[in-house]
């Protein structure tokens, strides 16, 4: 396994392997951790003496250790616990470590020291290493030597004599070296010989010597660790790479890449590349590509009958051209998609494609693997249904039925084909309608194929399911944003899903709308509420995406809120169907998520005072402060708000500062802010802001600013 961890991490010959508890002998040999019951777990043995550690309220940690936390590559891994025990010792403590997956960079036991925080919390930093799947746990022991150096310092300070203390640290040291030595620790075995042989000299020499530093940490190095416990329990740790927190995403339909002059191509989509280059985003994301069925084909606004040229809706996967690893072939080929995928690459651009694990009644597989779908009593193939909506145009698999040994590996497949095509991206047809041990299955094998791989689920779901597909392995999440509008709801949903239950499982990735969502606020907002959710999603979110004629703003809405002339059923033109243009606005926003590290991340969001309920105030800022950005964004695409700002000066470093200056992003003005609040004049036209906030320099001598 390449090495990623720093020099004090990583286990060599002279730091013991973590011992299970109970298992260890002084000076014998050792094993890393195993899952061991707790009714296997029992004291301590090897010195006479029980162990009586308590090692608790170990973070981060998902449903007892049972689910992987998520975590970025090259990122510190906090961990936290409660260590204890009876008494006065001092006391000693790792976070074990080590990569797991995928199984050919599997790596040794690592071992980082913990510090104590105060009140019995202690904390390490793991650095982790590439993506792939890491587990850790803690162990910590009493430092009987270095208690003992303490309370001997206690006593000479008040006059003791401390004859009979020395005798017990020479045998403290004799105990120590024994363990070097078995170690092959030679140099620390003879240090702790030769002092515990000084320890019999007079006591004033006996005492310097006893707790000069170099022999003190030699004797903590080599510690009787049957005195300790070690945590049973391995907990996981998902590790990704930066594509999987964060990035903008635009969703557009290759067919429709040539105005619908014709059926577009890779050729024509790929013309399309430097515009969503300009505008900023970093994922161009594919509906599925393939085939579409001919049996009961969807006409255009989703109508049950399709007319001699309609399309058909690209999620009815199949045809007699092929399944999910074919081409439509009025896109191109397998080679020009491959063509399209590098072609994206230089622009700055990865692909997403769409998983949609379903088939067209006219797939292969139907008749090639009846055993992979249900039938009827009467024979007939079962047909997708969620009352009273009925889709005769797509067919489910059986995933949990007696064909699953043969189905998901096959379904493995169709996702190492486009891996093969360069696809490190997918997005995942409603996952919510597939059984979860699939995808623990799916996700796991295929990122022993490629750990870098990133799946973005597209359930718009009940929360604990969609929790729960996060927690199988899925990178990051659709959410409920698309519905909250109002300050309240976004702030509750935003502060909920910033808890560690849902932080530590699920990434939100934030969208305005989607081919099948127009949701009432862009229905009626024009093109100000528009750019009002797109300002949010894109600095709320890490991770955002818009649909293809957002930018322009159609607002066409068939019933509820499903588009009219909706690009899932037929070819569009997007020149020519507007009712606004964005785009300078969507690149602008995009640029400064780009420039702001802040706005890459999640965690460092905070809703922040305002006294107009219609405008949203909020901050982000990395942990060192190095980004730091404030953003108002008005709710109302029909009204201009001034509002009052209560400025975070303390928790930005700012305190005690006069004047601050700050540039607003958007509009590229720089103003002063003066004392704890600030004045912002909102706009339909202009809804949002967006201020990058840097400390002043601090000076030798005080200056006035004027405006």
């Amino acid at each position: 396994m390449a090495e990623h961890a720093p020099h004090d991490e990583t286990a060599s010959p002279d730091v013991p392997s973590p011992l299970a508890r109970g298992t260890g002998r002084a000076g014998g040999p050792t094993r890393g951790p195993a899952s061991i019951r707790a009714a296997e777990v029992h004291p301590a043995e090897g010195t006479g003496r029980a162990a009586s550690m308590v090692i608790e309220a170990v973070s981060p940690e998902l449903d007892g250790g049972r689910s992987a936390v998520k975590r970025i590559a090259g990122e510190p891994l906090r961990v936290e616990a409660d260590i204890f025990k009876e008494g006065h010792d001092l006391l000693a403590a790792v976070v074990w470590w080590r990569q797991v997956a995928p199984s050919a960079d599997a790596g040794p036991w690592r071992a980082v020291p913990m510090r104590p925080l105060g009140n019995d919390r202690w904390t390490a930093e793991v650095t982790l290493g590439p993506p792939g799947r890491v587990v850790f746990t803690v162990e910590a022991w009493p430092d009987p030597y270095r208690s003992w150096v303490s309370e001997l310092e206690r006593k000479v300070a008040v006059g003791r004599d401390v004859r009979s203390e020395l005798l017990e640290g020479a045998a403290l040291l004799r105990a120590c070296a024994a363990r070097a030595d078995a170690a092959r620790a030679s140099h620390d075995a003879q240090l702790l010989d030769e002092t515990a042989a000084a320890l019999a000299g007079p006591p004033v020499d006996a005492i310097a010597r006893a707790t000069e530093t170099r022999v003190v940490d030699a004797a903590a190095r080599h510690p009787d660790r049957t005195l300790g416990r070690r945590d049973p329990l391995e907990r996981p740790v998902l590790v990704e790479r930066e594509r999987a927190r964060c990035g903008a995403w635009y969703e557009l339909f290759p067919r429709s890449a040539a105005h619908a002059e014709r059926h577009g191509t890779f050729e024509d989509t790929a013309a399309l590349l430097p515009e969503i280059e300009r505008l900023g985003f970093d994922v161009v994301y594919l509906p599925p590509i393939h085939p579409i069925g001919r049996t009961a084909r969807k006409g255009r606004n989703n109508a049950p009958r399709a007319g001699p040229s309609d399309v058909g809706s690209p999620w009815a996967v199949g045809a007699r051209e092929g399944g999910h690893t074919a081409v439509h072939p009025e896109l191109g080929t397998v080679e020009d998609f491959r063509r399209f995928v590098g072609r994206a690459a230089e622009h700055g651009l990865e692909v997403a494609l769409d998983l949609a694990f379903q088939c067209s009644p006219d797939h292969p597989w139907i008749h090639e693997h009846p055993e992979w779908f249900q039938h009827r009593p009467d024979g007939t193939i079962k047909t997708a249904e969620n009352p009273p909506k009925r889709y005769d145009d797509i067919v489910n698999f059986d995933f949990l039925g007696p064909g699953r040994t043969t189905l998901w590996p096959a379904l493995l497949d169709v996702v190492l084909f486009w891996v093969g095509q360069g696809v490190r991206i997918f997005r995942v047809d409603n996952p919510h309608t597939k059984p979860l041990p699939f995808w623990e299955w799916l996700l796991a094998e295929a990122r022993e194929h490629d750990p870098g791989l990133v799946f973005l689920s597209e359930a718009f779901t009940r929360p604990k399911l969609m929790r729960a597909l996060a927690k199988a392995g899925f990178s990051q999440s659709y959410t409920y944003f698309t519905w909250r509008n109002h300050r309240r709801a976004l702030t509750e949903y935003l502060e909920e899903l910033r808890r560690p239950e849902w932080a530590d499982a699920l990434r939100p990735s934030l969208w305005p709308s989607t081919p099948d969502i127009l949701p009432e606020v862009l229905q009626r907002g024009g093109p100000p509420a528009f750019r009002i959710r797109v300002a949010l999603a894109a600095t709320l979110g890490a991770s955002y995406g818009i649909y293809s004629g957002y930018e322009f703003c159609d607002a066409g809405v068939l019933q509820g809120e499903e588009s009219r002339d909706s690009e899932k059923y037929q070819l569009v033109d997007w020149r020519v169907r507007r009712s606004g243009d964005i785009r300078d606005w969507i690149a602008r926003l995009n640029a400064v998520r780009h420039a702001e590290p802040a706005l890459q991340r999640d965690d460092g969001l905070e809703f922040l005072a305002c006294d107009d309920a219609q405008v949203l105030f909020y901050g982000k800022r990395t942990e060192d402060g190095s980004s730091q950005v404030l953003v108002a964004v008005s709710l109302d695409p029909y009204r201009s708000h001034t509002a009052e700002l209560r400025l975070p000066l303390r928790r930005y470093g700012l305190a005690g500062r006069e004047v601050v200056e700050v540039e607003e992003q958007l509009g590229g003005e720089r103003q002063l802010w003066r004392g704890e609040t600030a004045s912002v004049t909102l706009t339909p036209e202009r809804p949002a802001a967006v201020w990058t906030v840097r400390a002043p320099a601090r000076t030798e001598q005080a200056f006035d600013y004027f405006d």
